[in-house]
């Protein structure tokens, strides 16, 4: 058996997983490591700060399903990272995040950062492990991706101290291989008894969480839905798993990403059969009401997450897909095929009416004039990025999506300056598609730093920004200043120049004050994104003034 360094291991441990690009900062006590890196073909993205790295990471993984992976050095480095691991522990994304750590003859001597990453990042990882011998290095890394890929998908950190990655090991790479996921497959009865609820129903709806998206569920969803003509509603998380312009879409329920006629269908429903689905605080709002006199039926990888916001009438715990196999194998032997019926057509008149208007053409320009736009300018392959705040609930109301796994939104945790890595993290692992992130005036000043990353590595998206710094903009103007980017603009308290903050990277921008300029506008970041391979920002003045709808239960949203 050959002996090769330790690192050499790991590098082709992470190319047998799938891995092909890594993003991370190198730094002393991780490199080995980065030494192993350099022959290895797997290409890396130097970021800026390793918060970044994580988000790239996750962004990665969302978009091909596959484990990301982040690198940073020891001490800071890693407690930078909790914040990405977090995010991801959070929306159930497969990572793997590599820390470097000091020498372990020097860890109990509080030696230069020198920090228990294992112990602060336990509460945020499926798995937190230290490698102390590094014979185990290659296999811990091997469990490491299995970890981070089965049951419920999450981020794993191994910490790799320095001594551990200088030494070298007995290791055939063509003797390892990756180790095995087996997904949770249904009770056979558990099937049953769901099928039973649902044909039982007068009202029913199918729920589609994220969980669908992740287990690439999608087509069998949308098979069962067609074959019992069953309504699909999805959360925020699951927008994508049936395309919005499906006949049986019945919207979003929810508090704040939510459509109108997904709330009327739900209040109107008997029964809901959620599959991958949390129900997160901001979907259901109050319980009472939500839960109402329907029954529900709960299905979801992790048995932990049965029970957990209010107990089902029917749990099951298993993998999305193959719950929705065989609930319609189940239905086929049956034979209860079934035409549309009143319900259907109950949920297409509700769709039809309930909706909200995006046709403002008012200045300042109201929010959902740009989702308009955006939904008429880009296609159904377009790969969307958002994160949190008042945009999110714009893009949940009012952004059209038809493929899974084309929209990423930081769901739970909700991290500022998400959606610049994570951009760049879609870019790489799909590098032909078009990329469009969607922000805040706010968000943006978070991680903007990582637009160097994205200009060094010409890697080109779009950014559309929603300002609501339009009162600002105003006064600016009274005041004597130019609004156009010819000249300098000073800038007081009432915001920054984002523009400016584009071209201090490299990168391009142009803001937009009439909603008859949007369009055009979208179609310039296009094109001078692809002439510069570089992100290009559309900064979109909004009114400051105008609200999101919301409430605290599905039956008050204020409109």
């Amino acid at each position: 058996m050959p002996t090769m360094p330790c690192m050499e291991a790991v590098v082709g441990v992470l190319a047998d997983e799938g891995v092909d690009v890594v993003f991370g900062c190198p730094g002393a006590a991780i490199l080995p490591l980065y030494a192993a890196l350099r022959t290895s073909g797997i290409r890396h993205l130097i970021v800026r700060h390793e918060e970044g790295a994580t988000h790239m990471a996750d962004g990665w993984a969302r978009t091909n399903g596959q484990v990301g992976v982040a690198i940073g050095t020891s001490g800071p480095a890693g407690t930078n990272m909790i914040t990405g691991l977090y995010t991801a522990i959070a929306d159930s994304i497969p990572m793997v995040c590599l820390t470097g750590q000091a020498p372990t003859t020097k860890l109990h001597q509080e030696a230069f950062q020198a920090v228990d990453i294992v112990e602060i990042a336990r509460p945020v990882t499926k798995w937190a492990v230290q490698v102390r011998e590094a014979a185990q290095a290659p296999w811990i890394l091997r469990e490491a991706f299995r970890v981070a890929r089965s049951g419920r998908p999450g981020p794993v950190l191994v910490d790799l101290p320095l001594d551990v990655q200088r030494q070298s090991i007995v290791w055939e790479p063509s003797l390892s291989a990756r180790l095995p996921v087996i997904p949770a497959a249904p009770h056979g009865p558990s099937v049953e008894a769901a099928l039973d609820m649902l044909l039982s129903a007068s009202r029913p709806l199918l729920l589609a969480g994220g969980g669908v998206i992740l287990s690439s569920a999608s087509e069998a969803l949308r098979e069962l839905a067609e074959f019992l003509q069953v309504p699909v509603q999805v959360t925020l998380m699951g927008k994508g798993a049936l395309p919005e312009d499906h006949a049986l879409f019945a919207g979003m329920t929810g508090i704040q990403t939510t459509t109108r006629y997904g709330n009327a269908s739900f209040l109107e429903s008997d029964l809901v059969l959620a599959v991958g689905a949390r129900f997160g605080d901001r979907h259901t709002g109050d319980l009472t009401i939500y839960r109402g006199d329907r029954r529900f039926i709960h299905v979801d990888v992790s048995p932990l997450q049965i029970g957990r916001v209010f107990g089902p009438d029917l749990g099951v715990v298993s993998d999305a897909r193959l719950f929705l196999v065989a609930l319609l194998e189940a239905a086929r032997r049956r034979g209860v095929a079934t035409a549309p019926g009143p319900w259907v057509s109950r949920v297409g008149e509700l769709r039809s009416t309930l909706n909200r208007r995006d046709d403002h053409d008012t200045v300042p320009i109201q929010a959902p004039r740009v989702f308009r736009e955006i939904n008429a300018h880009y296609g159904p392959d377009t790969y969307f990025v958002t994160a949190i705040g008042l945009y999110q609930i714009w893009s949940g109301q009012f952004q059209q999506t038809f493929r899974p796994r084309h929209y990423q939104v930081c769901g739970q945790a909700g991290p500022l300056g998400w959606e610049i890595p994570a951009a760049i993290g879609v870019k790489s692992a799909r590098p032909d598609a078009e990329v469009v992130a969607v922000v805040g005036d706010y968000s943006f000043q978070f991680l903007v730093e990582e637009l160097a990353v994205a200009a060094q590595y010409d890697i080109p998206f779009v950014l559309v920004m929603l300002n609501n710094e339009y009162l600002g903009l105003i006064r600016q103007a009274e005041a004597g200043y130019d609004m156009n980017y010819e000249v300098d603009i000073h800038y007081d308290s009432f915001g920054s120049d984002n523009v400016a903050i584009m071209r201090a990277y490299g990168c391009q921008g142009r803001r937009v004050t009439e909603p008859g300029d949007i369009a055009d506008a979208l179609d310039w970041a296009d094109k001078e994104s692809r002439r510069t391979s570089r992100p290009v920002l559309v900064e979109v003045m909004i009114d400051r003034l105008a609200g999101t709808a919301h409430g605290t239960s599905i039956d008050a949203v204020v409109e």
